[in-house]
């Protein structure tokens, strides 16, 4: 049966038994709609289930449709690297664990896999085993695919990979530009074992209109050439890539008018607004309350200046798109509502109390300890922008606020970078740099879009002000800085401060990434307990540790020796 879509995507495939009395093989296509056709894309997958083992075919069939229903149901934060390896290393833990338990040995449950997803104008390819995956391109075919097979004695070849095999099995993985009028084809070996090269070109070549007459045709061309495997084969061809134009996109985007400026005592869907809290050229910002249960909120408008600006609208529903993803009392809730929405806006939980940043003025002097504390409440936070490939990229005091019973809570995140959604084509320029210039990782200023650890420098130079009062390389970045910047040590502003807290702070700071923390948890530990390797920064040289002291030194000392010798000179 071939499948079309409506974005000029057509694929169609066949499988036969052959010789055999059951077909071992088991393939699979999926074109979803919209939304989930622009979040994750279409798929093929095939399999070829391992013929010495017990349940080849039970473990090709679970491939498949394991794969394609898990993928579809990972968080559309993912990217389909993500997704699709954290699916696959699933599945094969499962093969392999299900064989020892149903069939009483390891390697019970083996298959081949490759799969094929195309996600806007990206071609992601995943592959164990000997099935391949073939692009027809301007006439020319190429295996994209290499075959994780091994010779042995009398000439045969053995499959070295498999899924089921082993706990942990390597997949290969490249992701390719998609052009149009591609046409890419998946084969188990039964079929490009015994169809040379030339052959296939010519057959896709010659049916390239109808993907399923072409992979009827291979299966057949197959069988009469001699295979007594199971045949399957599929294939899809691009018409032309989904693009939209400026004013399609901005139509989709505002599906809602911008609601108008409201005022003390207007009613907006059920929302009575009581008081402006903040307002800017970019949004505004009310405090409400629900008529129906009393309760307070906060409601976030759209600035009537850019009702024409894709970029902006884009970034706007990304607050709301992420904040309606994540689920953990150190980041600001964002409601769902029942209610039908007139206007673009969104509606999130009412917190009474002073930002950090407010906090950190009235209390120059904290303890590690209190630091510490607030450090761990931030990170729980963005781990869970973490765990969803997600970076918050605009972390700053001004940004986090504490609650009535010292609960400290992230409220903003406008500039979250999205993984997944960064993968999709858009017909605008994203900007990568969205954070606080005082705040904002240094990587920022060269062009890149950041990653995890672009928040745990944020959160370094938070913990650096919260014990200083200043930033640790004396004021904002830029580009032209960052070869002459240097770390100033935490003593040098306050002597309380453990060597090893320093050094924590310094390491999160570092302004090469690979040079960070990899991970908050580490930074969180390190904040609580001395490690060991910091504490021998207590014997680095003082040249090393503190260079202006020695140079000061050494100047004074040439100060002085220079009056002795004018001194004898002169007498």
């Amino acid at each position: 049966m071939t499948k079309q879509d409506t974005n000029g995507i057509q694929a169609g495939q066949h499988t036969d038994a052959g010789l055999k009395s059951c077909n071992e093989d088991a393939c699979r296509i999926e074109i979803p709609e919209e939304p989930l056709l622009g979040s994750k894309g279409l798929c093929l997958v095939i399999a070829d289930g391992v013929s010495r083992s017990e349940a080849g075919q039970d473990a090709s069939e679970a491939c498949v449709n394991g794969f394609i229903s898990d993928y579809y149901s990972t968080p559309d934060s993912w990217t389909v690297k993500t997704s699709a390896q954290k699916v696959l290393g699933s599945l094969n833990s499962w093969l392999y664990s299900q064989g020892k338990r149903s069939y009483g040995s390891a390697g019970a449950m083996l298959t081949t896999l490759s799969a094929l997803i195309i996600k806007s104008g990206t071609a992601y390819l995943f592959h164990v085993g000997d099935t391949r995956i073939y692009r027809l391109r301007d006439g020319d075919l190429e295996s994209l695919t290499e075959d994780h097979s091994t010779w042995g004695a009398g000439e045969k070849t053995y499959l070295g990979r498999a899924m089921g095999a082993d706990a942990h099995v390597d997949i290969d993985f490249r992701s390719l530009p998609v052009e149009a009028g591609d046409v890419y084809m998946l084969t188990t070996d039964g079929v490009h074992e015994f169809i040379s090269n030339i052959e296939l070109r010519n057959c896709l070549r010659d049916n390239a209109s109808n993907p399923e007459q072409a992979a009827r045709i291979l299966v057949k061309m197959a069988l009469k050439a001699g295979s007594k495997d199971n045949v399957t084969c599929q294939v899809i061809r691009i018409d032309h890539l989904p693009k939209q134009d400026e004013a399609s996109f901005l139509l989709q985007l505002s599906g809602l008018p911008f609601p108008p400026f409201l005022d003390v005592g207007m009613t907006i869907d059920g929302y009575l607004i009581t008081r402006e809290l903040h307002a800017s050229n970019r949004t505004q910002v009310y405090v409400a309350q629900d008529t129906d249960t009393g309760k307070r909120v906060i409601i976030k408008t759209p600035s009537i200046n850019f009702e024409d600006d894709p970029a902006y609208i884009d970034q706007f529903l990304h607050e709301e798109w992420v904040g309606k993803r994540i689920d953990n009392p150190h980041v600001l809730k964002i409601y769902e509502s029942n209610r039908r929405r007139r206007f673009l806006y969104y509606v999130t939980e009412y917190i009474e109390g002073d930002t950090l940043e407010v906090w950190i003025k009235d209390n120059p002097r904290p303890s590690y300890i209190a630091v510490r504390d607030i450090a761990e409440q931030i990170a729980s936070g963005l781990r869970s922008f973490h765990r969803l490939e997600m970076v918050h990229r605009d972390l700053k005091p001004a940004n986090i606020v504490f609650d009535g019973n010292g609960r400290v809570v992230i409220i903003d995140f406008g500039s979250t970078k999205i993984a997944g959604v960064d993968e999709s084509d858009v017909p605008f320029e994203r900007n990568p740099m969205l954070g606080t210039m005082n705040y904002a990782a240094p990587e920022f200023f060269e062009g890149y879009t950041g990653s995890n650890r672009s928040d745990i420098y944020a959160l370094g130079v938070i913990c650096y002000e919260i014990l200083t009062g200043h930033l640790p390389y004396g004021g904002p970045l830029s580009l032209n800085k960052l070869k002459r910047v240097r770390y100033t040590p935490i003593k040098h502003y306050n002597q309380e401060v453990p060597i090893w807290v320093d050094a924590a702070i310094q390491k999160s700071v570092a302004l090469d990434p690979a040079k960070r923390y990899e991970r908050l948890s580490e930074f969180i530990h390190d904040l609580g307990s001395a490690n060991s390797e910091f504490m021998q920064k207590q014997h680095t040289p003082l040249l090393e540790s503190n260079p202006l002291a020695v140079w000061k030194s050494i100047s004074a000392g040439l100060f002085i020796l220079n009056l002795v010798l004018a001194y004898l000179l002169i007498k």
